[in-house]
């Protein structure tokens, strides 16, 4: 793959004790420097334009301005200091460049993954909350609407992506779907919320029970995610790629393995072909630092040929009604 990166997201710095912090990227570029065929691009920031395509101007002006004070503590969750705004400009930036190279025929070791932080599915329109600040996925889609009708964002991070949900809910342009831990914060995302006027059916929730792991995951993908998409045919797949549903990360209850999300890379691999479709990764969360460069480096491997490992097993049953409740708000069928 292809791995997007700026050293200036090390410099947003929310303290040793914060999840969210500058070794999360040390972590993941020590693993893929064990890797064949890894390659890297140093991409331009967004420009306050394209982040303002997706934020409120006022809300933008305030971050600057903030972090121009010397930051602060924005609410309980999120942090930022003077150099945040120049990482989130870096990092919305990675994530657009990773967009536009799927776009112009990146793909198989090529792939590109955007290694930006702090991340950004949880920032809304005009607030910055979970430690976001600007919605990378969100300014990589807009961007990417100039040169595609249709874009699909599908968000496999362990908490739900209530920024991108919130950005777009009203818009017929963007698809976005959400795997998540049902209850985790931000307790947004449920299968009845699927978009309004123009986007109705155009957000498609699948909040699975806690212990929920490979099987789960690889049945909502088959079942739920799949169909959507086929319905909706993008022009181009985004994954806002969380791995704090790891069964080694520290804030989550689920049991999705390393192996686990080769078979979710392989999967969306073969859905984009499919849907004709390019393909982009954009990193979100993540809070163990060996498993969660362990995984990006286990993605990293199926784009270099390794054929995951199929899970076995049986579908919990309560992750089987999420799936089929949501299925049956889009009108897919019940399951």
């Amino acid at each position: 793959m292809r791995f997007g990166y700026r050293d200036v997201c090390l410099s947003h710095d929310a303290g040793p004790r914060h999840p969210e912090r500058p070794d999360r990227l040390r972590a993941i570029r020590r693993a893929l420097a064990r890797q064949h065929s890894v390659t890297y691009a140093d991409p331009d920031d967004a420009t306050v334009e394209e982040v303002c395509a997706v934020h409120d101007d006022a809300y933008v002006d305030s971050v600057r301005e903030f972090c121009e004070d010397g930051g602060g503590q924005w609410d309980p969750d999120t942090v930022a200091v003077e150099t945040t705004w120049d990482a989130a400009l870096a990092s919305a930036g990675i994530a657009r460049w990773a967009a536009h190279e799927a776009l112009d025929g990146a793909d198989g070791w090529d792939t590109p993954f955007s290694l930006g932080r702090p991340p950004g599915h949880h920032a809304v329109y005009d607030d910055a909350m979970g430690f976001c600040f600007f919605n990378n996925a969100a300014v990589a889609a807009q961007s990417a609407l100039d040169r595609v009708d249709r874009v699909a964002i599908f968000d496999w991070d362990v908490h739900h992506g209530n920024g991108i949900q919130d950005i777009f809910y009203e818009r017929g342009d963007v698809h976005y779907t959400s795997i998540h831990e049902r209850g985790l914060y931000p307790g947004t995302g449920h299968p009845d919320e699927i978009g309004r006027d123009d986007g109705e059916g155009t957000t498609l929730n699948l909040p699975l029970p806690a212990g929920s792991g490979d099987v789960e995951y690889a049945y909502a993908v088959d079942e739920a995610l799949r169909p959507a998409l086929e319905r909706f045919d993008p022009g181009l797949l985004l994954v806002s790629a969380g791995f704090d549903a790891h069964e080694r990360d520290p804030i989550s209850r689920m049991r999705v393995s390393s192996e686990g999300y080769a078979m979710l890379a392989d999967r969306v691999r073969a859905l984009s072909t499919d849907l004709d479709a390019p393909l982009a990764f954009v990193l979100e969360g993540g809070y163990g630092l060996e498993s969660l460069a362990e995984s990006v480096a286990t993605v990293h491997e199926v784009f270099e040929g390794r054929d995951p490992v199929e899970p076995e097993g049986e579908v919990i049953e309560k992750a089987r009604t999420v799936v089929g409740t949501a299925r049956e708000h889009h009108g897919l069928g019940s399951k």
